[in-house]
């Protein structure tokens, strides 16, 4: 029996109906059993600030006390003003302080993201791997994910409907599984 992969999926939207958190959905649907996906709110943090690293709201201890104990982490994101949502980048932000106790230090990402215009949100997906990078998380590079048209994607119960992109995501999910599997610490 191969280990299961305990994935905290953060979703850039706060929207309880936006495409993103459709595709979060869709997404645990499809990977393979070993994954096991858990979408992790981020709408309750309150925004970083350095002062209040000495007695931390409980909302970021919270926080990342589960990144911690995840053995990866997915992002599916929007595109705001070609980066990524205001409430997404504060995430990062409180994961990787107070600085030399990052949470996310080494720990196997990939990077989604879904917009209804033609490129898919290619801005954030970019503009996260930066920080990405910054932050020590090992990101998958291939197969790259932009969802483009990703509104039209969607019966009306928010379900996955086109199967193409079922079939894709299926397989960026395999491939996710075997980048974790080579890139989990120890």
């Amino acid at each position: 029996m191969s280990k299961k992969f305990d994935v905290a999926v953060i979703v850039g939207s706060l929207r309880k109906d936006s495409i993103n958190r459709k595709v979060a959905k869709a997404l645990a649907e499809l990977a393979p059993d070993q994954l096991v996906l858990s979408i992790i709110e981020i709408g309750q943090l309150p925004m970083y600030n350095q002062d209040d690293d000495e007695h931390p709201p409980a909302a970021w201890t919270a926080f990342r006390d589960r990144i911690r104990v995840a053995d990866a982490v997915l992002w599916v994101t929007p595109e705001h003003n070609r980066s990524v949502p205001a409430a997404l980048k504060n995430a990062l932000d409180i994961g990787s302080r107070p600085y030399g106790q990052s949470v996310w230090n080494g720990k196997p990402g990939a990077v989604v993201s879904a917009s209804p215009g033609a490129i898919g949100g290619f801005g954030a997906n970019h503009h996260l791997r930066q920080s990405l990078a910054f932050l020590n998380i090992p990101t998958l590079a291939q197969p790259e994910a932009y969802l483009g048209g990703a509104d039209q994607l969607f019966d009306a119960s928010g379900k996955l409907s086109n199967d193409a992109t079922r079939k894709f995501l299926q397989g960026f999910m395999a491939q996710f599984a075997a980048w974790i599997t080579a890139n989990r610490a120890s």
